[in-house]
Formats: C-alpha cells, sequence, structure tokens
C-alpha cells in the first residue's frame, strides 16, 4: 500500500525529553555537598596511597609495523592495580601529546588492535580500563557483584565510583610521567562512562591541555534516574525500587559523584558531543554539564542519534580540535 511504512523500519522515534530551544540554555542548579571538595581531597589522600607511581610497561607484540603498544600497569586506588594500553607512532623518540581515553560503562580496554587511529594521527593514545566491569581490572575493594553503578549505595565512602574516580586521577598521575608523554600535553576523554570519568579526571588531577566529553553519563543523576529508561541508571532506579531506602540518601550520595560538579572545576578546552534522541544519558543531562563546564566549550549536536552518538564523524571534529597540539600551541590558542 501506498504510504505504509517497511517492515523493517526502526519504530519512531519518541520525544521524551526537553525542547532544543530549552536545552541550549539548560544549566540546573549544582545540588552540591557543602563538603564536596574536603570529601574529593580526602578521597584522593587515602587512595593514593600508592603515590605518583610510575607505570609499569611491557612490550607487547601487536603484529603491527607502524605503531608500537605497551601494557600499562598503573597503581590506582589504594595501590591496587589498573591496566592500561600505551600505543605509540613508531620510530617516535620525542615526548609527544597524549590522549587518555576513559572507557563505556561495562567495557574494558579491549585488544591493542582496536586503538590505533591516535597514534597514526601522532598522539600517545593511553586506554584505562574501568575497574571491576569488562576488562582485566578487578574492584578488589569491594566484593559485592552487584553492577558497579550501585555497588556501595548509599555510603558515598564505600560507593563505586570513589574508587573509580581517583583510579582516573592515578592514571593521569602516571601518565604525566612517561618519558614518551609530553607533560603539558595530555588530554582527557571519553564517551558515556568515559565522558564522566575526563570530567572527574580533569577536576580531581589538576590541568589538563583539553577535555572530550562525548555524551557523558554520571552527570545530573536526580533527573536522569527518572527519566532514563535505557541503560545503567535504570539501575539505580531498580535499587531504590527494591531497598525501599529514603530517595534523599541516595542522592545524597550521587550528589558527590555529579558531572555537574566536575565540570564547574574543569578550565582546559572542552569539545562535547550530546545526542537528542539519547535514551541512555538525556541530552538534557548532558547539557547540564556542559553549562556548568567552567572552561571555553563547544558543543556538536546530534540531532537524530541515540546513544552511538556521533561515532567517526565525531572522532574527525576531535582531530580537527587537538590539531594545535600536534604543533605544540595550547587547544584555543590564537
Amino acid at each position: 500500500m501506498a504510504g505504509a511504512p517497511y517492515a523493517d523500519d526502526p519504530p519512531a522515534p519518541t520525544v521524551y525529553d526537553l525542547d532544543p530551544a530549552t536545552l541550549a540554555t539548560y544549566r540546573p542548579p549544582r545540588d552540591e555537598p557543602a563538603d564536596f571538595d574536603l570529601f574529593w581531597k580526602h578521597a584522593l589522600a587515602y587512595g593514593r596511597t600508592g603515590g605518583a607511581a610510575s607505570a609499569r610497561l611491557t612490550a607487547v607484540d601487536n603484529g603491527l609495523s607502524t605503531v608500537v603498544t605497551q601494557d600499562m600497569t598503573i597503581a590506582g586506588y589504594g595501590g591496587e592495580p589498573v591496566k592500561a594500553w600505551l600505543t605509540l607512532p613508531a620510530h617516535e623518540d620525542r615526548p609527544l601529546p597524549c590522549l587518555m581515553q576513559f572507557v563505556g560503562y561495562g567495557g574494558g580496554r579491549g585488544l591493542p588492535v582496536e586503538h590505533l587511529l591516535w597514534a597514526s594521527a601522532g598522539f600517545a593514545h593511553v586506554v584505562v580500563d574501568a575497574r571491576g566491569q569488562g576488562g582485566e581490572t578487578p574492584d578488589a575493594a569491594c566484593g559485592d557483584a552487584a553492577p558497579p553503578v550501585v555497588r556501595g549505595l548509599p555510603d558515598p565512602e564505600a560507593y563505586y565510583y570513589r574508587r573509580a574516580f581517583v583510579d582516573a586521577a592515578c592514571a593521569v598521575d602516571a601518565v604525566r610521567k612517561l618519558s614518551t608523554v609530553d607533560a603539558e600535553r595530555i588530554v582527557v576523554g571519553g564517551v558515556s562512562q568515559g565522558g564522566g570519568l575526563a570530567l572527574a579526571a580533569a577536576a580531581l588531577a589538576g590541568p589538563v591541555a583539553a577535555v572530550l566529553c562525548d555524551l557523558p553519563f554520571l552527570c545530573h543523576w536526580s533527573r536522569a534516574v527518572r527519566i532514563s529508561d535505557r541503560g545503567p541508571y535504570t539501575e539505580v532506579a531498580r535499587w531504590c525500587a527494591s531497598h525501599r531506602r529514603p530517595v534523599g540518601d541516595v542522592f545524597a550520595t550521587l550528589a558527590y559523584f555529579d558531572g555537574m560538579s566536575f565540570a564547574a572545576r574543569c578550565q582546559a578546552p572542552a569539545l562535547f558531543s550530546v545526542a537528542l534522541m539519547d535514551r541512555v544519558c538525556p541530552p538534557s543531562t548532558v547539557y547540564a554539564a556542559y553549562h556548568h563546564y567552567a572552561g571555553p566549550k563547544q558543543m556538536v549536536v546530534w540531532e537524530f542519534n541515540d546513544h552511538e552518538g556521533g561515532g567517526i564523524h565525531q572522532l574527525r571534529r576531535q582531530l580537527d580540535f587537538l590539531r594545535p597540539l600536534l604543533h605544540g600551541s595550547m587547544v584555543g590558542a590564537e
């Protein structure tokens, strides 16, 4: 029949978040604990018990001739080992700008051959595991088998992301000490959970050169948990439904781990991206972090995409955004 939809067409998208005009200025207040900075000062002091230890490096045969890979072991929270890959252009002996990539929820560092773009562009590239998720780094501090996003709720001292955020800061500490990396040209970035970890790392680990933040998870929890219908935020809603604790206790903990507050403490130039049909990290939660971001910033909007975001097209934007670092200047410099 003329005009009938194709049988394999996806369902029509449902608009469930704010309209684009509202998103463009959406800046909710930060429900930030009065002791937010003190909490993280103590977390870093306790978590960095191994000090700013140098990473242990082991050469890896990646089967390639244009890039070289090293297996990294970083001293993370409490000195516990965190795995990473370091990939470099072959035959380079000068300190390089570095892109540190944090991984999405449930993922890990994968295989070296998955990570070729940034070294091919002339960067050192570090892919950091997320403890207790899909990689090779266990969450030894907690024997809880619950999903990471609810592990340790509602105690902020025991909550999973206290350890994960300190891991991210420790990873930056360790990469700064690598002879192959220019410590003044370190970029932190990631997609989804990786974007949230990048915001935390940029705020907690001291100055970085730039931030790449795509579809960030871990932002504006109080809204995200209530409107997202797919992905990790729904785990928090289910936890609340089954435990029936006062909801205020849960969100009081999550307020210490909100990307809006970390964004407000970041000064490096940042390139964000948002997908307006994203049901995992709702657009309003991304804009909430973006509009609180204290440094110079740009937003790339993918109007008809879900949580896949811009994909390789966003990577191409990032290459252009970071090109000044390859020439020794800072992003955003005139």
